[in-house]
């Protein structure tokens, strides 16, 4: 993963000793919060994928009119089990869409992401936050990996069913989502990484679905 310069999670700065948060929540956290979406949060109908406890807390507290957590394997009862590739929710019933660390593990990203569109109402928008390599200039996934050694090996761990290379925004794209992804320093310039252990490299993989 280092010879292919994987942007994932950051395992030497994972878990905040206080309250638990993962890295990858508490930078996700931080780019809703600067983007104005936490905010609105009050007005939405959210679709949220393997919900990460302390966010999906958060996000409750805001009151949207509708919040459907999800996961295929659900570990509580507030979460439903629902696969993302075949959803029993009507056309653009949602206006925000979350899987955050979610795409990697699916078997047909591609399908997932149509879902995505379809559920998403006209000026929604979609969060898809996932591991990828910008040096690969394609997106990798063979079906002979299929062993967790092999997939550790493959993809950097033993769930995971691909690696997104650099053209992962064209293919979530290509389900008609426009991209409004930002980075870390476009962003969130006055926040010390170091400070909120999270990572710089990591971008904000933001789509909304046209109006």
């Amino acid at each position: 993963m280092q010879a292919l310069d994987v942007v994932g999670s950051d395992v030497d700065h994972h878990e905040c000793p206080r309250c638990g948060a993962h890295d990858r929540e508490r930078h996700l956290l931080l780019y809703m919060q600067t983007t104005g979406l936490l905010t609105d949060l009050g007005g939405m109908r959210i679709l949220h994928f393997a919900p990460e406890r302390r966010l999906a807390r958060l996000i409750a507290a805001r009151s949207p009119v509708s919040y459907v957590q999800c996961d295929l394997y659900p570990t509580s009862p507030e979460v439903r089990k629902v696969d993302i590739a075949a959803m029993p929710f009507s056309d653009e019933s949602f206006d925000l869409v979350m899987a955050n660390h979610v795409l990697e593990h699916v078997d047909d990203d591609a399908k997932a992401v149509q879902e995505i569109s379809r559920v998403l109402a006209k000026g929604g928008w979609a969060i898809l936050q996932t591991p990828y390599s910008p040096v690969l200039h394609k997106t990798w996934c063979d079906h002979g990996v299929v062993d967790d050694m092999a997939r550790l090996h493959a993809y950097g761990q033993e769930d995971h069913v691909r690696l997104f290379g650099r053209d992962i925004v064209e293919r979530i794209s290509s389900s008609g989502l426009r991209p409004e992804t930002g980075t870390h320093a476009g962003l969130l310039s006055g926040v010390d990484h170091s400070l909120a252990g999270v990572n710089p490299r990591e971008p904000f993989f933001l789509f909304r679905k046209p109006s």
